[in-house]
């Protein structure tokens, strides 16, 4: 029993819940655009919607995909997510312990092509 409720088990468990969230996300999104339309009362924009949902909600769903991708664009050309990579990598501490072990690496064949160049030109020297 307990095997099977083990740390991997429940992280891989959480890892799926906070995928399912982004997607319950676009269904909470288009349900407040309903509330919203609901909202505005009696008008020809919710007369429309609430008595022909055939037609209003594939409507909706093409502004939903449009305004979407558009914003994903301006957030992606902005370079918002970039950054907000950059930032979570820094207090990322695996990334940071690899960051570490480049570094690290990248010091030691500087001193490897320095010692290299050093003995080469100490060689003609004599």
């Amino acid at each position: 029993m307990s095997s099977r409720f083990n740390k991997k088990s429940l992280i891989r468990w959480k890892v799926y819940i906070d995928r399912s969230k982004m997607y319950i996300g676009y269904v909470q999104f288009l349900l407040i655009i309903f509330v919203f339309i609901k909202s505005l009362g009696d008008n020809l924009v919710t007369e429309f919607v609430f008595n022909s949902p055939m037609i209003a909600v594939p409507i909706i769903l093409v502004i939903f995909v449009i305004a979407s991708l558009l914003l994903g664009y301006l957030d992606s050309r902005l370079g918002f997510r970039e950054e907000e990579i950059r930032n979570h990598s820094r207090s990322n501490p695996v990334l940071m312990e690899i960051q570490k072990s480049l570094n690290e690496l990248n010091d030691k064949v500087a001193q490897m092509e320095q010692s290299k160049t050093n003995k080469s030109s100490g060689e003609t020297d004599t």
